[in-house]
């Protein structure tokens, strides 16, 4: 069963960042393992924590929203954008076991629209589309400096955290402190790179083929995985000029003569990828809806076929000939008994 992760943190779908970290503060102190003994609060923990990682990053919230928590580990959540020692503060505690240590998170996600034809999506196809990526900068090798500027941080002597010894009411705790000068990395920057200022990584544009499959519907997406994240391909089928879909299924309209419709006949129906002989039954009334079986779209990872639904419309002339004029007076000579004995096609098959 899919999880709501609003309703595990007791928040709204339009609850604000600052919300979502006040009830997920609250809910932490009250579930953590080593604080709470009960034996279900160690699994709340997790799921709180889990809820609390795609909820407090937009781009992950963003994503939660639309597609749901399908495309979500909940081993790769690592308590990034929250400091765990706000919580142990209030305890007295100072930063405990090592949550005080955070990482800066390089990994972002992105989405990208594709717009394809009815007819790719029936066949699948592969495409070439082209994303901007951030990959780790040439010129600094990902350090950030400067050639020669990468220093070692004197705070901490390049270990990037330190211990702190702390006497509590629980007695002494030894907790691991990130080195606030260095922010962990054990280095710093005595001179920016000129290319990537900095940030470690440059924007590229990158060419990546997508394999589209055959019975691709609207607006379902392909994970693409990377090295800076993972690309949501979005997909769009623009409108047929034929055809109506409804997941494997197609529908489709098309018109036969009165006299097809009264006797009978066998009329060529277009599908998607070729034509069709469709068989019309004798009295086949207007807006009667037939089955052409295994004419319809690919089921997705499968080599089954949807069907193909055909509408019939009669269509009635809009104007007679004299011959054709008579037969319909005639037909209708005798209209009281038209209704009580024959049909209106009935009574024409006599004059026709």
């Amino acid at each position: 069963m899919a999880k709501d992760f609003y309703k595990i943190l007791g928040v709204s779908k339009k609850a604000s960042q600052d919300e979502i970290k006040k009830a997920f503060k609250q809910l932490a102190k009250k579930y953590h393992p080593d604080i709470n003994k009960g034996k279900d609060s160690e699994e709340k923990f997790k799921e709180l924590n889990e809820a609390f990682q795609i909820l407090n990053d937009p781009i992950k919230r963003n994503q939660y929203d639309q597609f749901g928590e399908a495309d979500f580990n909940s081993q790769d959540f690592n308590s990034q954008g929250f400091d765990f020692n706000d919580i142990f503060r209030d305890f007295g505690f100072g930063e405990f076991f090592g949550f005080g240590k955070r990482q800066k998170e390089e990994n972002s996600n992105l989405r990208y629209d594709l717009e394809i034809t009815f007819e790719d999506a029936f066949s699948g196809l592969r495409k070439t589309i082209e994303v901007p990526q951030f990959v780790s900068c040439t010129s600094c090798k990902g350090t950030g400096a400067k050639s020669g500027y990468l220093k070692e941080c004197l705070e901490c002597g390049g270990a990037g955290e330190y211990k702190k010894i702390q006497r509590t009411v629980f007695g002494q705790v030894i907790s691991i402190a990130t080195c606030a000068k260095c922010e962990g990395s054990g280095n710093i920057i005595a001179e920016k790179c000129e290319k990537c200022g900095g940030n470690k990584k440059i924007k590229q544009i990158k060419k990546i083929e997508v394999e589209i499959p055959k019975g691709i519907d609207n607006e379902q997406y392909i994970k693409i995985p990377t090295d800076s994240g993972n690309i949501y391909v979005v997909i769009y089928i623009k409108q047929h000029k034929i055809f109506d879909r409804d997941a494997e299924n197609l529908f489709c309209s098309t018109f036969i003569d009165v006299a097809t419709a009264v006797f009978g006949g066998e009329i060529e129906i277009p599908t998607i990828n070729s034509k069709a002989k469709l068989k019309i039954s004798p009295g086949t009334q207007s807006h009667t809806i037939f089955r052409l079986k295994n004419q319809g779209m690919p089921i997705l990872n499968s080599n089954k076929r949807g069907d193909q639904f055909v509408k019939v419309i009669v269509k009635i002339p809009e104007k007679l000939t004299k011959k054709e004029e008579e037969a319909l007076k005639m037909a209708f000579s005798d209209h009281q008994k038209v209704e009580t004995k024959k049909g209106f096609f009935e009574k024409l098959r006599e004059f026709v």
